[in-house]
């Protein structure tokens, strides 16, 4: 609870009162390794902030592909803010790719904050441009880059996720197949030791 707290302290000022009202409204869950938390073509109904372990963002292509969009690790927020805010259904999947703990705050529970705590609007648009901001800045370098670069930009932007992800997610987020993964990460390994 306290890096929900600290997270959300970082886009406002709070006082206890106020700070003891989000954990009255925040409630504790988890979920196994591979499990969906949401499917596509459902409405989402909640926001979550991760605290332990790594969830992907995917859907799947007019081919039947999945393709992942991207990753969320620890001391983030997730949500779908146009399918929640319009309360209309969702084209992603959301799968823990890790065991993963979080808290969530319902629709009500937002409308409710938003109602009593003065700043908690400004502080909603504050992380959530943050979050387009991160989402942006992710997928625009990748697109210059060949794919050795994307996964060596990866590596160095979230090395402690890397290892933690399988092959065939991170392979479909880079946009490549998994044997042109392995065959980079072999040569980086090769090269590293010479």
């Amino acid at each position: 609870m306290e890096a929900l707290i600290n997270y959300i302290l970082q886009f406002g000022n709070l006082n206890k009162q106020q700070i003891d009202l989000i954990k009255s409204k925040a409630v504790f869950k988890e979920i196994k390794k591979d499990e969906y938390y949401h499917e596509a073509g459902k409405i989402p109904r909640e926001i979550i902030f991760l605290t332990e372990g790594i969830m992907r963002v995917c859907y799947y292509n007019n081919k039947g592909d999945v393709v992942t969009k991207y990753f969320i690790d620890e001391n983030n927020f997730l949500a779908d803010i146009n399918s929640f805010n319009q309360e209309i259904p969702s084209t992603e999947y959301v799968q823990a790719i890790t065991d993963c703990s979080y808290f969530t705050l319902s629709k009500n529970a937002m409308k409710e904050l938003s109602m009593t705590i003065i700043e908690w609007d400004n502080i909603v648009t504050k992380i959530t441009a943050k979050g387009l901001a991160d989402k942006v800045n992710k997928i625009s370098s990748m697109m210059t880059e060949d794919a050795k670069e994307r996964y060596l930009s990866f590596f160095e932007k979230f090395p402690n996720l890397a290892n933690r992800i399988p092959l065939s997610y991170l392979a479909s987020y880079l946009g490549i197949t998994q044997s042109s993964l392995s065959r980079i990460r072999k040569y980086i390994s090769q090269t590293k030791r010479h």
